[in-house]
């Protein structure tokens, strides 16, 4: 086992879903996290290759975040920041949107399936990776919902 994995690096600290019973299809992207990582700190990637975010994801992080525990492995200065986006077409107009993590699992009872994908952004040094990818959603199909008036 690598060092890093030794000391649980590998796996998205901060981020559990084990309330949530429809989680399928889970990617964990450590090991091309460690691998930037390594280039980074090898001399094999430049800083500004991976640190590298577009202002709306570094604004999006600092007013919807959800703030983590971990450390920024670039800069050390700050924590890292999740961001929860999720897909589909059953979603309609929220997809391609921020969720909260506690917003998950009524998303899944509520829809037949999406798909959620979790990025760590460092608001400091601007490093940024997708850390997982899982679909969530009951598996019952339902057409795209309509537009709510409150919502508009």
């Amino acid at each position: 086992m690598h060092r890093h994995c030794a000391s649980g690096d590998c796996a998205p600290k901060g981020f559990t879903l084990a309330s949530v019973w429809s989680q399928r299809s889970v990617v964990v992207y450590g090991l091309q996290r460690r691998a930037a990582l390594e280039a980074l700190f090898h001399g094999g990637a430049f800083r500004s290759d991976l640190c590298d975010v577009d202002p709306y994801t570094l604004r999006a992080a600092k007013h919807h975040g959800e703030a983590t525990d971990r450390l920024c492995p670039v800069c050390r200065r700050e924590n890292l920041t999740h961001l929860t986006y999720v897909f589909g077409d059953q979603l309609g107009h929220l997809s391609g949107r921020i969720r909260a993590t506690r917003e998950l699992e009524p998303m899944a009872h509520e829809y037949g399936e999406f798909s959620v994908y979790v990025i760590e952004v460092c608001q400091n040094c601007q490093w940024n990776h997708l850390t997982m990818s899982f679909v969530l959603g009951d598996g019952v199909a339902r057409g795209i919902p309509r537009r709510r008036l409150a919502e508009a």
